[in-house]
């Protein structure tokens, strides 16, 4: 079968020889082309205007020797093929919002929604990666719906992609078998598939290919800063859109076989996982890993904390993202970039308490002769200070310094970077607790404050509209700004301008978070020197 990353010359020359006209359609014309078939939508909302597409397999199942393999081309249909449905989401660790769904590694689909009446209108692509820590989550959450955007004029894509231990595992029998030398960064090569797969269909739906913006939260955040980085998905994508990256690409990477930076090899984690599923009694590991099933591995990976990220492997990333980004070597595209104001809080379990003297114990084995300055900007007096210190070492630490050098580092190339702050509390039950927690921005992005039980004010309502029109004018020019809005100022080192969304929608200046910020700068300065 031919891997997907080499078809793109064969599926030209198929598309071709069936017919290079892109099929017209329009509202009442719910039936359209794409790779392997004909395809039938679904109108959305009393209007019938906007359309769904759902279910859209843009890859093959990677199931049996196809997994930890990198995504192939997907079959072809007879007939119409419905894509009335979410596809089942990919396996992952049960949570209170994938409950309900069905789980399968058959899970490599997309879904698009479109308002164009025409093939020929061009509207700009918005594809949402979703976050979830690169092990949950799908592109089928009700507050990230793309019916809101598309009817304010984008085309909207939402993707699963895989995740844990089937998205991210390297091994060196799986290093050994690849053409490239590389194992692991399935998840990110299922993501660039996508944007493949955007390419050369999204005008069928009234998208311009030329106008993709990748936009994603949380890991899906760095997901998106993983895609700036590796060349595989150069000219894929117009914009960059990320949202908290939290525990992001730009702290130190786990490299594919040797233990650098403080962090052990992304093999060397595999090898520990292959004896934690029995897959080390002598013989092929891999054979009989991939003769588990996915909950054993699903389960497996919970039941031994088992976290994998995207790893330097010569072939997706040549160095850590931090490197790449320093020598100006990502994809050059403008970025809106930013983090919210209590997203510490998402770390906080339930029930937790926190001990002065525990957190300065390992306050000061963590950061070691940096130790006193931490203290000096995080002061753990007491059991309350403790909880405080925790909270804003997580925000500061994982959220705000990702952000803000994810800015800095834009002055390496020739497009604008655009930095946020959102500090808006929306009304979710125990919001004293939660603040304006890690992703509460993601319903006012995409417009769809309806889609939240929530006793919402007219403050919540004019704040989402101006954030998807910021978003949404980003994704059509590559600037943010449009009339009725208040000017938003790209980022520089020297005035650190920012848009500040909170109770107002207001510019900012002179940075914020700077010394908190400042101090992560030259703690994770450091260790990059080890």
């Amino acid at each position: 079968m031919i891997r997907w990353i080499h078809f793109f010359t064969a599926v030209v020359i198929l598309t071709c020889l069936t017919g290079c006209q892109t099929p017209t359609s329009s509202p009442d014309d719910l039936t359209i082309q794409v790779d392997g078939g004909l395809i039938s939508g679904t109108p959305v909302g009393s209007d019938g205007q906007i359309r769904a597409y759902k279910g859209i397999p843009y890859a093959a199942p990677p199931v049996g020797g196809l997994r930890w393999k990198p995504p192939q081309l997907a079959k072809g249909w007879d007939g119409v093929r419905e894509t009335h449905q979410f596809s089942p989401v990919c396996p992952q660790p049960g949570s209170a919002s994938v409950a309900t769904q069905e789980q399968s590694e058959d899970c490599l689909y997309l879904n698009v929604w479109t308002g164009a009446s025409s093939s020929d209108e061009r509207r700009p692509v918005m594809l949402w990666l979703h976050g979830g820590g690169l092990i949950r989550g799908s592109g089928s959450r009700a507050t990230e719906d793309g019916a809101a955007l598309a009817r304010k004029g984008a085309v909207l894509v939402t993707i699963n992609y895989r995740l844990g231990p089937l998205g991210y595992l390297a091994h060196p029998e799986l290093t050994a078998e690849s053409e490239h030398n590389s194992s692991g960064n399935y998840g990110l090569l299922d993501q660039i598939a996508a944007l493949q797969w955007v390419q050369r269909n999204i005008a069928s739906f009234g998208g311009d290919p030329n106008r993709v913006t990748i936009f994603g939260v949380s890991s899906g955040a760095f997901s998106v800063c993983y895609l700036v980085a590796t060349p595989l998905a150069k000219g894929l994508f117009h914009q960059a859109i990320g949202e908290s990256a939290g525990g992001g690409a730009f702290k130190p990477m786990a490299h594919l076989k040797d233990d650098r930076l403080g962090v052990g090899s992304a093999e060397a984690i595999g090898v520990r996982f292959a004896a934690a599923l029995e897959a080390d009694q002598g013989g092929s590991a891999l054979e009989v890993m991939r003769g588990k099933t996915a909950q054993e591995i699903i389960d497996t990976s919970a039941a031994n904390r088992t976290r994998l990220r995207a790893n330097v492997d010569g072939w997706v990333f040549s160095d850590q993202v931090y490197e790449i980004f320093a020598r100006g070597e990502q994809n050059d595209v403008p970025v809106i970039v930013g983090s919210n104001a209590n997203d510490g809080t998402l770390l906080l379990r339930p029930g937790q308490t926190f001990s002065q003297q525990d957190y300065q114990e390992s306050a000061r084995e963590k950061y070691e002769h940096f130790s006193d300055e931490f203290f000096a900007l995080y002061p753990v007096g007491s059991d309350e200070e403790a909880r405080e210190a925790f909270l804003g070492e997580a925000r500061d630490g994982t959220f705000t310094w990702q952000m803000r050098t994810w800015a800095r580092t834009m002055k390496t190339v020739s497009s604008e970077a655009y930095l946020y702050f959102f500090s808006r509390v929306p009304p979710r039950p125990e919001r004293e607790t939660w603040g304006s927690y890690h992703t509460a921005e993601i319903p006012y992005v995409f417009n769809n404050l309806d889609a939240m039980d929530w006793t919402f004010e007219d403050t919540d309502f004019q704040l989402s509209r101006m954030m998807s029109d910021y978003w949404l004018n980003f994704a059509s020019t590559g600037d943010p700004n449009g009339e009725g809005l208040p000017l938003w100022v790209p980022y520089r080192l020297e005035e650190e301008a920012y848009m500040h969304f909170g109770d107002t929608v207001e510019p900012g200046s002179d940075g914020f978070l700077t010394r908190e910020v400042d101090f992560f700068d030259r703690y994770f300065t450091w260790r990059r020197s080890r």
